[in-house]
């Protein structure tokens, strides 16, 4: 992952923001004014549209204002419609620009856009809500054209769509009118390669030695694997031979990337249209849904769908001429994102997981090899072993140690203060300073809030204020005699056991985001068990503290004694051994209670921060 410098940050956030309207269902399709095309990616419908367009007059004066309708002719569905566009142009030059502004009758369904330098100069959907007419006022320019027409393009499904269709033309008064006009220029059409079938399955077979491979499972082979993500690829002659495969519920699709940040990427797309596989060479501009480029770059394209996988095979070339600019180079280095999603009439959503993501940059026309990768990206992983290890060790050793070490060491210091305390304190800075690191971690890898990771980030937040309150609280206690100490104490527990709590609730999300995704459930059974481990020797300390029952043979007897040490903790059980019996002090067996839960501590933890590494 490539850390962008802070000071980018929220430019490169807004430019995001304003380019994912584009595509969407919200009708800001400003980008669409000039040839009125929307950027779905498909060939508009050859068959007569679902609605014509109408008007109330057909002459007009500068300023005169005109109803305009967008009505459905059919009564079923399939007269219905989800978005449109309506623009005014001059009869004789409708590649001219708008001509006049429109006004609203209908703000719930409908809005202004502002096309070129005109304002409210088109009007297009709010919403993808089904609907059967639409109607606006049009407002004539000072200087009108003699001849005004028209047009809409108006959107049914995402891939079933009518660009530019023509409607009436109203004539200025005084003009001649305008010939009947059987068309109003159709714009180009973008292009969608449909698949022959695919006679041979996509294998593993030549993986490292004829052609390179990335795939997960590590080692699988999608003719036996089901569940095997699959892309390789192989350079023959002056073009490059693609193979991808993976379970999908509806795509599948590789992008070439020059660093591990999503956008600005060469994306190629396996689609599942139900009876067959499109093939389609796309571009990703931020965070937004791919746009299918225009030209045909791809030959030999092949795809089957089997139990539920889709698998495709095609070719390009290794360097496509301008004026394909949005093409990657085959023989410069690339990382490799593997994604797969749902799709709905060919328009593709959000993957359902991380991108597989090459863990180097790869020169796709070099020697054969087999790739590893990764969908957890480094940022990530380490938010979540700064986590882990504050949350998990840290922060219960520290525990343990106040809440039951105070006795220990009593004629020993270490820099002037008591051993418990420096231990304590030492563990708790270093709690503090491993969750501010992994704190921030997330926000450079997203640039900002996840709206995606559900409450997680809500308690990251929670935990991270409490670990900052402890210490400031701590530095403003009162003094072991205050009469008011008993209230710190109070809060100082208080709020480190909420912190704990909501720490451990984090934690079981945070394994099971999508930028992490540890296995399940067994990685959930794994932070149960260090739960549990922590109750238990805290249990057990608990109970050897208070002398509730004997430990073993040589603690029958025990005797509570309060002394006046030099702690806050005033309670001390002495264990009185029978004459000729010999025992393990109190202190010796906190001492190996506690090293034993270290040791279990550090188990649980490696085997997380092992998983970690292997995502």
């Amino acid at each position: 992952m490539e850390l962008l410098p802070k000071p980018w940050t929220l430019v490169v956030l807004f430019i995001v923001i304003l380019r994912s309207v584009v595509c969407f269902s919200n009708g800001k399709v400003s980008q669409a004014c000039g040839d009125m095309v929307p950027m779905h990616g498909y060939t508009p419908s050859p068959d007569p549209p679902p609605g014509s367009l109408t008007v109330d007059k057909t002459t007009f004066r500068p300023g005169d204002q005109i109803k305009v309708t967008f009505s459905s002719v059919l009564s079923d569905k399939k007269g219905h419609f989800k978005g449109f566009l309506i623009e005014a142009r001059n009869a004789r030059d409708p590649d001219a620009g708008t001509v006049g502004s429109f006004t609203l009758l209908n703000p719930a369904i409908s809005q202004l856009l502002n096309c070129g330098d005109g304002e409210g100069s088109a009007v297009s959907h709010t919403s993808d809500s089904s609907k059967t007419e639409v109607q606006v006022m049009w407002t004539a320019p000072p200087d009108p054209p003699p001849n005004v027409q028209f047009l809409v393009t108006v959107v049914q499904k995402y891939k079933l769509y009518w660009v530019r269709v023509p409607g009436p033309v109203v004539t200025l008064y005084g003009a001649s009118p305008l010939p009947p006009l059987s068309t109003a220029g159709q714009a180009t059409s973008k292009t969608t390669t449909s698949s022959g079938t695919m006679p041979r399955p996509i294998t593993s077979d030549g993986c490292g030695i004829t052609k390179s491979c990335l795939r997960e499972p590590a080692a699988c082979d999608p003719q036996n694997d089901a569940l095997c993500y699959f892309l390789s690829f192989a350079k023959e002659d002056d073009s490059v031979v693609f193979e991808l495969s993976g379970p999908a519920p509806g795509y599948v699709s590789f992008a070439l990337s020059t660093d591990k940040w999503m956008g600005e990427d060469d994306v190629y797309l396996c689609i599942n249209e139900g009876s067959q596989v499109s093939i389609n060479a796309a571009y990703v501009q931020g965070r937004t849904h791919p746009v299918i480029a225009s030209e045909n770059v791809l030959r030999d394209t092949e795809g089957r769908l089997v139990d539920g996988v889709i698998q495709c095979r095609f070719r390009r070339v290794v360097r496509i001429p301008a004026p394909n600019q949005n093409r990657s180079n085959l023989d410069e280095a690339h990382y490799l994102f593997m994604a797969h999603g749902r799709a709905e009439n060919g328009r593709t959503h959000r993957h359902n997981r991380q991108p597989l993501i090459s863990s180097n940059p790869v020169f796709i026309t070099g020697s054969p090899e087999d790739l590893t990768g990764s969908r957890s990206p480094l940022l990530i992983k380490f938010h979540a072993v700064f986590m882990l290890i504050a949350w998990m060790t840290t922060v219960s050793t520290g525990v343990i140690i106040a809440r039951y070490f105070k006795p220990n060491w009593p004629d020993t210091t270490l820099c002037g203060q008591r051993v418990w305390f420096q231990f304590h304190r030492a563990l708790m800075l270093v709690t503090v300073l491993l969750t501010g690191i992994g704190f921030i971690l997330p926000f450079i890898y997203r640039g900002g809030w996840s709206k995606r990771a559900g409450s997680h980030p809500y308690l990251g937040c929670t935990v991270m204020a409490l670990a900052l309150i402890q210490p400031i609280m701590a530095l403003f206690r009162p003094a072991p005699d205050s009469s008011r100490r008993y209230i710190f104490n109070w809060l100082h527990l208080g709020t480190g056991t909420i912190a704990q709590v909501i720490a451990v609730v984090a934690v079981c999300l945070g394994i099971h985001q999508q930028a992490l995704l540890l296995p399940a459930p067994w990685s959930t059974g794994i932070v149960a068990g260090y739960v549990i481990w922590f109750v238990l020797a805290d249990l057990i300390l608990e109970v050897h503290r208070r002398g509730l029952f004997p430990i073993g043979q040589f603690f029958k007897h025990f005797e509570v004694h309060t002394e006046n040490i030099q702690t806050e903790d005033k309670e001390e059980i002495l264990f009185v051994p029978s004459e000729g019996q010999s025992c393990i002090k109190g202190p010796r067996f906190k001492e190996v209670v506690l090293v034993v839960y270290l040791c279990g501590n550090l188990v649980f933890l490696t085997i997380l921060l092992g998983t970690i590494r292997g995502v």
